[in-house]
């Protein structure tokens, strides 16, 4: 007011002077005010300061450290958090209950029906799980329940109302023990990954679920069914090179994803096919059933099987029906979609069947699968169709193996092992399980007994045993005298050892009399052993036998061998140089369980264990085949020796030397093959060497320190 006050002043020219300044003065105290006032509020805000408690208003000092921690409840399920277990309560067979709830129409207020009349897949679905071992009818008994409220495809559902729906089920409790099967999840534009429909605690089997949206452990990753499974008969087509190396067979790809499949095919040429949807056909010609290449028409999905890979690549949704049929014409799926959780990969080894790569790597594909060797191709050209003959084919088997999955979660001792989720059955003459009935490993005070076959090599002979006597849980070593026109050395004469020596002169010069189950074996574990094996430590045997003790239906030898497909001479062949892979120990130092010794002399398949007597060749391969085949396991190589050389052995007397034993030994394989009407070998690439057996450390603190070299 005094500043304006002297604004204003009217009087005479005299006093303008002194107004001036009375101006001049209010403006710079009013501004000093003003600054020291921000001043003291900055100074207040910001510098340390505490406020002292008083009796009416007092504040707990208390340090950061000091603050109670208040944890937020996790909101993603998991089987020990969402599932009620004791509802499932004690089975003997070890099987859950499952209760499907009876159709019912749910409509709105308005009397408009909420869902869709039930699909036919879904209808397939719940009658394939009422014909189970899994289904009651008793609410009481159930462990888990399944709506027949169909929600398989979002599109004909009214997501709200469908809650609702769900909601007044008498069992729902937020979902708990409750399953949903979807497999068109989300709607335009963005096409989430699972169902939108609110399920809160209820399990969902879906169909393309990205690493976002699935419940890990919980949730159950299913195909997308294709009706094409149902409509078409593909017969399986033997695995080899097809007529082109690369196929894709989508419609409605996404116009950046063409364009690089487009450029595949221009640099490639021919072997590579991209087809589209067709627009030029007759007038009833399914257009579901044919593909075009500009004015070439295809049938699909039978031009699949003219395909060594099939891409599969993401579309509005991640999961794609064309997998099913991929799979069903047995073409390796080369899978392009980033973050998509494959079909029951719970349980099944995706690397066994198909081959992933990262969309970024999308103009890399011809190189990346140049790169895969032919057998592994051929392999999972067979897993490929195995697969969908077990799990994609139905909607029974989609829903029993979804079934099976949580039952495995809820009675994990009783789980289905993954060699039966993913080893095809073979042809065979017997059942491919383990045939000891071991449920623990043999004690190792047991030991084992060496066979050793021999003829006339007497000085090699004694040196072997010798060495093996050397071998601490050797337990008796038996000598089979395989020579009719000689006799063994007098007593006096052989080695003195710890253990008992026992000779046995067999009747006639076969070498099947190695594997035969005679009644001095007393231990479980046999080592048969060549007389001219000189060369194996006492710590390569007894590691050899620590081996076996872990698993003992399996052959556990030391040099390597593998059988290869020819595809020029359209037969296998016998491989003995270094690759990364084997599929065959030599006998002539091997561990194995003496069953085996009866099943090879009674039980061993058509005529191949007169076979090799009659060529004098091929027993350790014959006892390969027969192990393979009843446990449909791989032999397990133990360290690093390759050869076998023995420095006294000369061309006369080493049959190994001969030049036409690799032809002979091919032979013998495609012998064995078509007499068991399958190839059982396993391919693996690893072997077990000793803990510390390469490390930089003490020799004295190994317990193995003596391996030998190659």
């Amino acid at each position: 007011i005094m500043c304006a006050s002297a604004k204003y002043n009217t009087r005479g020219p005299a006093l303008i002077p002194r107004m001036k300044t009375k101006y001049r003065i209010c403006y710079i105290t009013l501004f000093s005010i003003v600054l020291l006032g921000l001043i003291a509020t900055g100074v207040f805000q910001f510098w340390p300061h505490s406020i002292e408690s008083s009796s009416d208003w007092t504040v707990e000092k208390r340090s950061v450290h000091d603050v109670p921690v208040v944890k937020l409840p996790d909101l993603s399920c998991r089987m020990h958090t969402c599932f009620d277990v004791y509802r499932c309560g004690f089975n003997p067979k070890n099987k859950i209950k499952v209760y499907i709830y009876s159709l019912k129409k749910y409509v709105d207020e308005y009397g408009t029906s909420v869902s869709n009349t039930i699909s036919r897949e879904y209808n397939e679905l719940l009658t394939a799980i009422s014909d189970s071992e899994f289904y009651t009818d008793d609410v009481n008994r159930a462990c888990l329940f399944v709506p027949s409220i169909d929600v398989l495809n979002q599109n004909t559902l009214r997501i709200k109302e469908t809650a609702q729906a769900l909601a007044q089920l008498s069992r729902w409790d937020r979902g708990t023990n409750h399953l949903l099967f979807n497999m068109l999840p989300g709607g335009p534009p963005d096409y989430n990954t699972a169902l939108d429909v609110p399920r809160d605690r209820a399990m969902l089997a879906g169909g393309g679920f990205s690493t976002w949206t699935y419940r890990q452990g919980y949730d159950v990753s299913i195909p997308v069914y294709s009706p094409l499974s149902g409509e078409v008969d593909l017969p399986e087509r033997g695995p080899g090179p097809r007529r082109y190396f690369i196929l894709s067979s989508q419609m409605a790809l996404h116009p950046e994803y063409r364009s690089e499949l487009e450029a595949l095919q221009a640099e490639n040429g021919e072997s590579v096919l991209i087809l589209d949807k067709c627009t030029n056909l007759s007038d009833g010609v399914p257009a579901v059933r044919k593909r075009c290449r500009k004015n070439q028409v295809f049938d699909y999905p039978q031009v699949l099987q003219e395909s060594t890979f099939c891409v599969v690549l993401r579309g509005a949704r991640l999961g794609q029906a064309v997998l099913s049929d991929v799979l069903q014409a047995g073409c390796v799926p080369v899978i392009i979609a980033d973050s998509y959780i494959l079909p029951f990969s719970e349980v099944l080894d995706w690397k066994r069947a198909s081959v992933v790569i990262p969309e970024e790597k999308m103009p890399e594909m011809y190189s990346i699968l140049q790169s895969v060797p032919q057998r592994q191709i051929e392999e999972m050209q067979r897993q490929a169709r195995w697969f969908w003959e077990a799990y994609f084919q139905s909607m029974k088997a989609i829903a029993l193996a979804t079934l099976q999955i949580i039952n495995d979660r809820i009675y994990p001792y009783a789980a289905i092992s993954y060699e039966e989720w993913n080893d095809p059955p073979a042809v065979k003459w017997s059942s491919v399980s383990n045939p000891l009935f071991l449920p623990l490993i043999p004690p190792q005070s047991q030991g084992f007994t060496a066979i050793v076959l021999t003829y006339d090599r007497v000085e090699s002979l004694f040196r072997v045993i010798t060495e093996v006597s050397k071998v601490p849980s050797l337990s008796k070593l038996l000598v089979v005298w395989n020579n009719q026109n000689k006799n063994p050395p007098e007593d006096s004469l052989w080695p003195k050892i710890r253990v008992p020596l026992k000779v046995v002169r067999t009747a006639e010069n076969k070498l099947s009399n190695r594997f035969f189950p005679y009644d001095e074996i007393e231990t479980e574990a046999v080592l048969a052993i060549d007389d001219d094996i000189i060369m194996l430590t006492s710590d390569e045997l007894q590691f050899g036998y620590e081996v076996w003790r872990e698993f003992p239906d399996r052959l556990v030898g030391y040099p390597g061998r593998l059988h290869l497909w020819d595809h020029e001479m359209n037969k296998w062949k016998y491989e003995s140089e270094w690759t990364n892979e084997v599929s065959m120990v030599l006998t002539g130092a091997a561990f194995y369980h003496k069953y085996f010794n009866y099943l090879y002399t009674y039980k061993m398949p058509g005529d191949i264990k007169n076979w090799v007597d009659a060529h004098m060749n091929c027993e350790d391969i014959a006892m390969n085949f027969l192990v393979a085949n009843v446990t449909g396991k791989s032999v397990i190589k133990v360290t690093p020796r390759k050869k076998f050389k023995c420095p006294e052995c000369t061309a006369i007397d080493g049959l190994s030397l001969d030049q036409t034993h690799m032809v002979e030994r091919s032979e013998c394989i495609n012998k064995f093959a078509s007499v068991f009407g399958t190839m059982p070998l396993k391919v693996v690439e690893h072997r077990a060497d000793p803990v510390l057996y390469k490390d930089d450390f003490p020799e004295k603190l190994k317990s193995f320190p003596n391996i030998g070299s190659l």
